[in-house]
């Protein structure tokens, strides 16, 4: 039964009369009114708690790339791919920075300065990189051009023939002369008896018109524009060129794990007849997109789902893009991948709940034992007031059989009077929520009994003679003495 205070305050204490007249007094808070506001608060509170932590582990991360040389294909793939995942408004986000290449991409790496980058995997990659993807595969081609004029001599068909004579390096990456040397060293030719002369890959036709070696290699995807360039070159000048074949890039693989046995398809470079004529054996090297290992795997597993996701978009813009593929997640890979990669490779990428329903979970358990730990505190807090509470009811429910048994209207007063007192003692343990609504109610009931007895009381007293009432206030005066 729900009483309100209106009607609390509805019947006098002090007389009988109506305090209707008087100001009443405020309303107290329900102590059920105050828990449910709490419990919203505390609800609100974990909404936001819950927000922000989406917030926070979903906002978007800039990783810094680097990758080189200037105007290559690689810059251009990784622009691309730093437009596509800012217009798809993607978790991850790419900063490029440029490097003179690929050693120095490497080094940026290694140094802690970039947390991904392209790299050769011919090269020494840092211990702190793991692979996240393969950019693009290269073969290596080596040719001929046919000698003219006073230079016309034997022409050149195998690698074995290569000691006394000059080969051409395209590009001016030391990685290229390096490559070089590990395929005449394969094929018994002492490195030291080769003259090797580099060109930048815009000097190549003008190296080649003018004939400053007798055999050229170029390194590069099988589809490569500066390799195509050089070969037309070589067959506008001089004729058609001379394939050379690596026949033991199976050999060169097995002692070289960084290197592939591959083979250059006919006809890869065009031409009628084509060039070549036949397919060619060779060897081949990959380009890898690394991450540092310190790159969080949720971070680096976003990129990687999301490079392999605009790469489509990109084919038609860059035909590298349709060369990239996953990495080698073999325990026993030259470059170990990265957390990050092999989750997406393997399909065990976690989503945030994944990630976040443990903490979520646990949170939640905790803040709801706080609040449980919070109210039982608050509650023991309130114990001398509710026991205090409960004691004054008590004492009302004893002043009910006395106010039956008083002989004067005065004490029936006095009793009014504590009952008052009574009241706003219990008002005040209300407000401060040490009792509730249900005990108010019961203190309720009491007050309107002891509101009765008393008028009962005073209506029996007042019913008889005066003359009585001084006997018997004597009488009890005499009992009393």
């Amino acid at each position: 039964m729900k009483l309100s205070l209106k009607r609390l305050f509805g019947r006098s204490m002090t007389g009988g009369l109506d305090l209707a007249e008087a100001p009443p007094p405020p309303s107290p808070r329900s102590a059920a009114r105050k828990t449910a506001l709490v419990s919203l608060a505390f609800l609100l509170a974990i909404v936001g708690v819950v927000a922000a932590s989406y917030y926070f582990a979903m906002r978007p991360v800039t990783l810094r790339i680097a990758v080189g040389p200037a105007n290559s294909d690689d810059v251009k793939v990784v622009q691309a791919l730093t437009q596509g995942f800012a217009q798809h408004k993607s978790y991850v986000r790419l900063r490029p920075i440029q490097t003179d290449g690929a050693t120095a991409s490497a080094t940026a790496l290694a140094e802690g300065k970039v947390d991904l980058a392209i790299v050769r995997g011919d090269l020494d990659v840092p211990k702190n990189a793991q692979a996240v993807a393969t950019l693009r595969k290269n073969v290596v081609v080596l040719w001929s051009v046919p000698a003219k004029g006073r230079k016309k001599g034997a022409k050149i068909t195998r690698i074995a023939q290569l000691a006394g004579h000059r080969v051409g390096v395209v590009g001016r990456t030391q990685a290229n002369v390096n490559l070089l040397k590990v395929i005449l060293q394969q094929y018994g030719v002492d490195p030291a008896k080769v003259e090797i002369v580099q060109f930048p890959a815009n000097e190549v036709a003008e190296a080649i018109k003018g004939q400053k070696a007798d055999v050229y290699l170029a390194a590069g995807p099988v589809n490569s524009k500066i390799t195509a360039d050089a070969i037309a070159a070589t067959t506008k000048d001089f004729g058609a060129p001379s394939f050379i074949a690596i026949d033991s890039a199976d050999a060169i693989a097995q002692n070289h794990p960084i290197y592939e046995a591959s083979e250059i398809p006919a006809g890869a470079y065009g031409g009628s007849p084509a060039r070549p004529e036949e397919e060619i054996k060779t060897i081949s090297f990959a380009h890898h997109i690394v991450a540092r290992k310190g790159v969080a795997e949720a971070e680096i597993a976003a990129f990687t789902r999301q490079l392999f996701a605009v790469r489509q978009q990109l084919v038609a813009e860059f035909p590298l893009a349709a060369k990239i593929e996953t990495p080698d997640t073999d325990k026993d890979a030259v470059i170990p991948v990265h957390p990050g990669a092999a989750a997406f490779v393997d399909g065990e990428e976690k989503t945030f709940l994944d990630k976040y329903s443990d903490y979520i979970w646990w949170s939640l358990m905790a803040l709801s034992a706080m609040g449980s730990i919070g109210a039982w505190f608050a509650g023991y807090l309130k114990k001398d007031e509710r026991d205090n509470s409960n004691h004054q009811r008590e004492r009302l429910l004893d002043m009910i059989a006395a106010a039956r048994k008083c002989e004067t209207t005065e004490e029936l007063d006095q009793m009014q009077t504590e009952a008052d007192e009574i009241l706003r003692d219990t008002l005040r343990c209300f407000d401060h929520g040490a009792i509730e609504e249900a005990a108010l109610t019961a203190f309720n009931i009491a007050l309107d009994q002891f509101h009765a007895a008393v008028a009962d009381r005073k209506a029996v007293l007042f019913s008889l003679p005066p003359n009585l009432q001084r006997a018997s206030a004597q009488f009890r005066a005499a009992g009393t003495a």
